[in-house]
């Protein structure tokens, strides 16, 4: 196997929680804009015009237009891009998937407690429309990157991005296949993308109590990367990894979506009115 058993100390694992380096993107730019995509069409009312009075000044004021906005600010912005740039992931491998805020919480700075910190701002009607349009833009893009099995992940190979693999030909890495690497693959565009992942089976989601828990979901995909294979046994790799995991990173995109969907509707609409 290409990851290799390592022991670590707590300390040691303490320190290098949360390691993905700032580069790293989930899913890429049409993932986060198909799980927002995705997520729109599940508002109800309130909460579709809640999203459309807060974004009214974007360019493009939808989930998906803004699905890639924290990314774009990690690259651009000095001050915000360093503060947000450990919101993004949370490694929770070596500790068999379990999320422990005193193991490997980072001091609240991770996805899990970025993503409830975010959620409570844009839910406090006391907050300014720019606090809440801020954390809206958060929380968009956070939930499709705590749906990227590798951003919840192994600290010890900084999320896949230290296992080197060649993928189709072309140098690359574990974290960046799982991206976008598979899903290019595809040559499909945004719309063509959303009709697949609705076409998919819809994940079995509880309607009466939603599923807003960001510790589920982390954990959840954190069993994807630990699964049989997902770190090959070669570090070349090509069509077959392709036709084994990309059914498993769309599965996970429509779920973003789905996910993004209900904890929207929960914040901005508790009486959960109906479209």
């Amino acid at each position: 196997m290409l990851r290799r058993a390592v022991v670590v100390s707590a300390c040691a694992f303490a320190a290098t929680v949360l390691a993905i380096p700032p580069g790293a993107h989930a899913w890429g730019v049409q993932g986060h804009d198909t799980t927002g995509a995705i997520a729109q069409l599940r508002l109800t009312t309130a909460a579709r015009d809640e999203v459309g009075r807060l974004l009214s000044g974007e360019p493009d004021p939808t989930l998906a237009g803004v699905s890639n906005w924290a990314d774009e600010v990690r690259a651009n912005d000095p001050d915000l891009g360093k503060i947000s740039a450990p919101w993004h992931y949370v490694n929770i491998a070596e500790n068999d998937c379990r999320y422990d805020a005193a193991v490997n919480g980072n001091d609240g700075q991770n996805v899990i407690e970025a993503l409830r910190t975010q959620s409570a701002t844009l839910a406090d009607s006391t907050r300014s429309d720019d606090d809440r349009r801020q954390a809206l833009k958060f929380v968009v893009h956070f939930v499709g990157d705590i749906h990227q099995p590798m951003h919840a992940g192994y600290a010890r190979d900084r999320g896949g991005n230290e296992v080197k693999v060649r993928y189709l030909g072309k140098n690359t890495n574990m974290h960046a296949v799982w991206d976008r690497g598979m899903l290019d693959t595809l040559h499909a565009g945004d719309d063509e993308e959303v009709q697949r992942l609705l076409a998919l089976p819809a994940p079995d989601l509880p309607a009466a109590q939603p599923d807003t828990d960001p510790v589920r979901w982390a954990q959840d995909s954190c069993r994807i990367v630990r699964a049989p294979g997902v770190y090959p046994d070669s570090t070349t790799i090509g069509d077959e990894y392709t036709r084994q995991f990309l059914p498993v990173a769309e599965s996970q995109l429509r779920l973003a979506g789905e996910r993004l969907g209900q904890l929207l509707n929960a914040v901005l609409d508790p009486s959960g009115r109906p479209r």
